[in-house]
């Protein structure tokens, strides 16, 4: 049973690093969408720590998110409040969707897992970027050009606030449906693998 346990945490310890090697990389593959102002990059960065939360459980999912951003701070450009933003954000999606697929490992427990942990982060979006991450890029950037950057692809938004629901919100909402989708896709033919079945 010892022998077991050990394998088992040495399994949890080697795939998490294979993870969140591949979802670092995918961190750095990220583009811009035509929706958003070009400061904003769209990555599948959180897809690796969907697999690793239903395969291993929902502190994989936030240990990949952890380990990702820890190496992404080596390039950084935000002197970290880019990566705290993304690990809290990926954290609240994983362990969201991870936790509900641990309490009824189905595809329907997936996709409702990968619903709630995608509006969860959605949500705490906001308050996490208004707090957080904006505070810092208005030392950077004024706030005036951070709204009119927002106002060039719709003219409705007039504060930060109304910038980050109208815009940040829907945008992070469709990000974790991205990589839920994605996840649907390959997870059935990885689970064996990472499960060591």
């Amino acid at each position: 049973m010892e022998q077991k346990t050990r394998i088992s945490h040495a399994r949890f310890i080697v795939v998490t690093a294979i993870l969140s090697a591949v979802s670092y990389i995918l961190m750095l593959l990220d583009f811009s969408v035509p929706f958003m102002p070009g400061f904003i990059k769209l990555d599948v960065s959180e897809l690796p720590a969907l697999i690793g939360a239903f395969a291993l459980g929902p502190v994989c999912g936030v240990a990949v998110c952890l380990v990702k951003n820890l190496l992404h701070l080596l390039v950084t450009t935000t002197g970290g409040v880019g990566e705290l933003s993304n690990f809290l954000l990926g954290a609240v999606f994983t362990f969201t969707a991870g936790l509900i697929y641990m309490k009824n490992r189905t595809k329907k427990g997936a996709l409702l897992g990968s619903l709630i942990g995608a509006a969860f982060m959605a949500v705490l979006s906001v308050p996490i970027n208004y707090f957080i991450t904006y505070p810092f890029y208005m030392n950077l950037m004024p706030l005036e050009k951070i709204i009119a950057a927002y106002q060039a692809i719709f003219g409705g938004v007039n504060s930060l606030l109304s910038c980050l629901v109208v815009f940040n919100l829907p945008f992070t909402f469709l990000k974790g449906l991205l990589d839920a989708g994605l996840t649907a896709l390959i997870y059935k033919r990885l689970s064996p693998i990472i499960k060591g079945k």
